[in-house]
């Protein structure tokens, strides 16, 4: 968990107006999946159909990304979460890694 960023005072703001602390939350992460020479392209929108729950179209629009741009980000969240998406699809044979987000 990244520190409170501290928060200038306006000198008009009285002290109950100023907040006692702001937190910046955690960049997301992103799991990418990979382009790969095995994997038909019916497999890998099936597979984001059936993990991830998404429909028919964003799963094959996700598919053609990977298909055309060599890679897809298909879900972003904590690293935690991101993990687990990654291992799944490692598990289905698909070629995924994490990315921080900047």
């Amino acid at each position: 968990m990244t520190a409170p960023t501290p928060v200038e005072v306006e000198p008009d703001l009285t002290a109950d107006e100023v907040p006692a602390e702001v937190t910046v939350p955690e960049k997301p992460w992103t799991t990418i999946v990979w382009n790969d020479p095995v994997n038909l392209m019916s497999y890998v929108t099936y597979v984001f159909r059936t993990y991830f729950g998404y429909s028919e179209k964003k799963a094959t629009r996700l598919m053609m990304e990977v298909h055309e741009e060599g890679r897809s980000a298909v879900s972003s969240g904590s690293r935690e979460e991101m993990e687990r998406d990654v291992q799944a699809m490692h598990e289905y044979g698909l070629w995924a890694t994490l990315e921080k987000d900047e």
